[in-house]
C-alpha cells in the first residue's frame, strides 16, 4: 500500500494558454495509505486522466507524482506496483477462474502454496469459490468483471488498486452486491482503493472520501456527509443529491437579504451584494404565511414516488423542489405555499464558492 501525493497539471495540448486547454488544472492532493476514495464527476471532467497519471499510463505535462515520498512521475505501472481494473473485463478466456486469479502472482514467482491460499481467499470474498475450475469464456459479464476485480485484489503487496468505472457492464440489480463486496474487501484487506465513476450512488456508498471534479478541476474532497451537508462549491450542490440543491439568487444590503422580492433580516453576517442561497429539497419545510425566512411560492406539481412526495414550486421564474413524507398533506397545483428557505441547513455562495 502507498500514500499517493499529486502536485501537477496536465494538458493534451503542447502549449496550453487558458484553463480550457487543460484536462487537469493545477492540483495538490493526497490519497492516504489504506484509504477508499472515489473520483466523481461528469464525463470529460478529468477523472480518468488523473487515474492514468497515478497508474503510470500517462506522464503529467507539469508537476510530480510521489508514492510514499518517492518521485514516480516517470515510473511505469510495474515499477509503481499498481493494479488497475478497467471498465470492461480484462481476462483470459482460455484459462479457468483460478488460473486467471493466480496469473499476477505466477508472474511474480510467488510460491505455489501461497498462490493457492491467496486465490482461495479472494474467490471466497467474491463468492466465486464454486467456479474456480470453470473456463472464463462461458461466464456472464458480471462474473468476468468479478474475476477482473479479483486479479486486481489478489496481490498483497500492491501499492494501490485503481478502478476505472468497473461496474458499467454489470446489470443494475447486481451492482449493489459488487459495491458491498468491494466495501467489505477494503475493510478486510486495508488496501488503498481509488474508484472512478460518474454515478454518485456508487461513489457515496463505496468511498470514505469522495473527490468531486468538474472541467478539469477538483472542487471538493470530503466524506459523503460533507458533500451533502456543506457543498464547498455550487457544482457539488447541483451534482450531489437526487434532486440536487435548490439555488436562488439573493441580494445582501444593510443587514437584510432579499430573495424574489421578499426581504428578511440576515441570519448571520454575509458580504454585501449578490449571493446565491442554497438549500436541499430535504430541508425545505412548509411554513406559516409571512414567517421570517419563508418564501411565498406557487405549487407547480406534486409527485408521489412511494417513499416520499416531491413538491415542485415556482417563484419569479425560479423552480424549487421540496421533499415531504408520503402521508403529509400538501397544497394542490396552482395554490400558494410558503416554504422555509432560511434555516440551519441553508448555505450561501458567492462566485459559486461556499461562504464560511
Amino acid at each position: 500500500m502507498a500514500r499517493i501525493e499529486l502536485n501537477l497539471a496536465h494538458s493534451y495540448k503542447p502549449r496550453p494558454q487558458q484553463d480550457s486547454d487543460y484536462a487537469l488544472l493545477p492540483l495538490d492532493m493526497v490519497f492516504d495509505d489504506g484509504g477508499a476514495y472515489a473520483l466523481l464527476g461528469p464525463s470529460g471532467c478529468g477523472k480518468t486522466t488523473m487515474l492514468n497519471i497515478m497508474s503510470g499510463l500517462l506522464v503529467p505535462s507539469q508537476g510530480q507524482v510521489r508514492f510514499d515520498g518517492r518521485d514516480v512521475t516517470r515510473a511505469s505501472p510495474q515499477e509503481r506496483n499498481i493494479a488497475q481494473v478497467f471498465q470492461f473485463p480484462v481476462i483470459y478466456d482460455t484459462m479457468t477462474v483460478a488460473e486467471n486469479l493466480a496469473f499476477p502472482l505466477k508472474n511474480r514467482k510467488v510460491p505455489e502454496a501461497h498462490i493457492r491460499q491467496r486465490v482461495g481467499k479472494i474467490a471466497e470474498m467474491l463468492e466465486m469459490s464454486g467456479q474456480l475450475d470453470q473456463r472464463a469464456a462461458g461466464l456472464s459479464a458480471d462474473a468476468k468483471q468479478k474475476i477482473s476485480l479479483g486479479r486486481g485484489l489478489v496481490r498483497e503487496d500492491v501499492a494501490a488498486v485503481l478502478f476505472d468505472e468497473p461496474l458499467t457492464v454489470i446489470d443494475p440489480h447486481l451492482k449493489w452486491q459488487l459495491r458491498r463486496k468491494l466495501k467489505q474487501i477494503h475493510h478486510e484487506l486495508k488496501l488503498t482503493l481509488i474508484y472512478v465513476t460518474h454515478d454518485q450512488v456508487e461513489a457515496l456508498t463505496f468511498a470514505d472520501q469522495v473527490v468531486v471534479m468538474t472541467r478539469g478541476r477538483v472542487v471538493q474532497m470530503g466524506t459523503p456527509g460533507d458533500l451533502f451537508e456543506r457543498p464547498q462549491h455550487a457544482f457539488v450542490g447541483h451534482f450531489i443529491g437526487s434532486p440536487g440543491m435548490n439555488f436562488l439568487p439573493a441580494q445582501v444590503q444593510g443587514g437584510e437579504i432579499t430573495v424574489a422580492a421578499q426581504r428578511w433580516a440576515l441570519p448571520r453576517a454575509l458580504p454585501e451584494g449578490a449571493v446565491q442561497l442554497g438549500v436541499r429539497p430535504e430541508y425545505l419545510a412548509l411554513a406559516d404565511a409571512h414567517a421570517p425566512g419563508a418564501l411565498r411560492c406557487t405549487v407547480a406539481r406534486v409527485q408521489d414516488v412511494g417513499t416520499h412526495q416531491m413538491l415542485t414550486a415556482t417563484v419569479e421564474g425560479q423552480s424549487l423542489k421540496a421533499r415531504f413524507a408520503p402521508e403529509q398533506a400538501l397544497p394542490a397545483p396552482g395554490e400558494a405555499v410558503w416554504l422555509q428557505v432560511l434555516g440551519e441547513h441553508t448555505c450561501f455562495y458567492k462566485n459559486e464558492e461556499l461562504l464560511p
